[in-house]
C-alpha cells in the first residue's frame, strides 16, 4: 500500500487560484506514484503556475480542436506536475527495449492500456487486450480490422515520472470538453480507455518508415496526443504532421490531399514536443521519416496516446475493452480534474 496525496481542484473561472480539494493521505493500492506529488508540491510556485498554463493550453484546445505544445514549454510543465529530472533522460531510452510491430515492418512497438477514471481521479493500467482499428473508424489500411497483438509497455515507461506527468497533462486539457461523438461509445461513463503505444519508425537502405502509411486518417478514438522522445539520422523534412477537415477523403496520400481541407501543419522536432487533437473532428496524415546519411538508419520515436469513451457491447472492440486492472504489472496515480467553482 502506497500512501499518495489527493489531487486538487482547478477553479476554470480562475486557473491560478487552485485548491487542494483534500490534502489528507488516501490508501491506494498498486505500483508507486513516481510522480513527487506531496503537499509541499502542491503548495508550490512551479505546480500551480503549470497548472495555470495548462488551463491555458485546454482554452486553446476547446477553441481550435487541437494543440501542439513546443518542448520549451512542455518540459516546464511535466516538471511543475512533479516529473523528475533524471527521468528525462531516461525516458528517451525506452525505445532501444521496443519489439517488432505485428503488421508494420520499419516500426518497432509495444503497447499499454490504461484508465482515467474521473470517479476516483485516478489512472490505472489496464490488462492486455488485443487491439483493432476499422474503416468505418476512419482508418484505411490493408491491416484495418485485423487483431493486433503488440507486445505490451514495462515498469520502465509506465513507472517514469515523466510518462505519468503526460498522462496527468492529457486528463486536464481533455476532462469536461464537448467533442463530436462516434458511434457506440459510452459517453455517460467518467471513465476514459487509453491505448498507449511507444513506437520506433524507422528507414534504412531496404525499407522507408512511414509514421501514417494508412494516408489520411484518424485514430477511432475522441483524443489523440503525440509527444516526441527522440530521433537519430532524421532529416529535417522528416514526419511533419498535417491536420486536415473531415471532409478530406480517408485513406489518400498527403500529395492528393486538397489544400481546401489543409487546416494546419506541426512537426515534432524536439524532446516532448506534444500534439493533442479531437480525433472526430480532426483527419491528419503525416509526412515519412527521411535519412541524413543514406547509409545509415534513420529512427524517429513517439509516445502515442489514444483516448477515448469505453465501448458498448455491440462495438468492433466490444469484447476487447476491459476495465480490469492489470494483473502482473499494475500501477495507479492521483489525476486532476478541472471543476467550476
Amino acid at each position: 500500500m502506497t500512501r499518495l496525496f489527493w489531487p486538487l481542484s482547478v477553479n476554470l473561472d480562475s486557473p491560478s487560484q487552485c485548491k487542494l480539494s483534500d490534502c489528507t493521505s488516501r490508501e491506494i493500492q498498486g505500483r508507486n506514484s513516481s510522480l513527487t506529488l506531496s503537499c509541499y508540491k502542491l503548495t508550490s510556485p512551479e505546480f500551480y503556475e503549470a497548472v495555470a498554463k495548462i488551463m491555458d493550453i485546454r482554452q486553446q484546445y476547446i477553441q481550435d480542436r487541437f494543440v501542439f505544445v513546443k518542448s520549451r514549454d512542455m518540459v516546464p510543465l511535466v516538471l511543475g506536475l512533479g516529473a523528475k529530472q533524471h527521468d528525462m533522460a531516461r525516458l528517451q531510452l525506452v525505445s532501444d527495449n521496443l519489439r517488432g510491430d505485428p503488421t508494420l515492418p520499419f516500426r518497432r512497438t509495444r503497447n499499454g492500456r490504461f484508465c482515467i477514471d474521473f470517479d476516483t481521479n485516478t489512472l490505472r493500467r489496464l490488462e492486455f487486450q488485443p487491439f483493432t482499428l476499422t474503416v468505418q473508424e476512419d482508418f484505411k489500411r490493408y491491416d484495418s480490422g485485423n487483431i493486433r497483438r503488440f507486445d505490451e509497455v514495462q515498469d520502465e515507461l509506465q513507472l517514469n515520472s515523466v510518462f505519468q506527468a503526460l498522462f496527468v497533462f492529457k486528463a486536464m486539457v481533455l476532462h469536461g470538453i464537448s467533442i463530436a461523438r462516434r458511434l457506440k461509445l459510452q459517453y455517460d461513463s467518467n471513465k476514459w480507455v487509453c491505448t498507449l503505444f511507444s513506437t520506433r519508425t524507422f528507414t534504412n537502405s531496404d525499407i522507408l518508415g512511414e509514421p501514417a502509411l494508412e494516408g489520411v486518417h484518424s485514430d477511432g478514438v475522441d483524443h489523440t496526443m503525440t509527444s516526441f522522445l527522440g530521433s537519430s539520422n532524421m532529416a529535417p523534412n522528416s514526419a511533419a504532421t498535417f491536420l486536415h477537415d473531415m471532409a478530406e477523403s480517408t485513406g489518400i496520400r498527403l500529395a492528393e490531399t486538397s489544400p481546401h481541407h489543409l487546416l494546419s501543419r506541426v512537426q515534432h522536432r524536439n524532446f516532448l514536443d506534444t500534439l493533442v487533437v479531437i480525433d472526430h473532428e480532426r483527419k491528419h496524415s503525416l509526412s515519412p521519416v527521411y535519412s541524413i546519411d543514406k547509409s545509415k538508419e534513420a529512427r524517429r520515436d513517439m509516445l502515442v496516446f489514444f483516448t477515448r469513451k469505453p465501448v458498448e457491447k455491440t462495438h468492433v472492440s466490444g469484447s476487447m475493452d476491459s476495465l480490469t486492472p492489470h494483473p502482473d504489472m499494475p500501477m495507479e496515480i492521483p489525476i486532476f480534474a478541472p471543476r467550476s467553482h
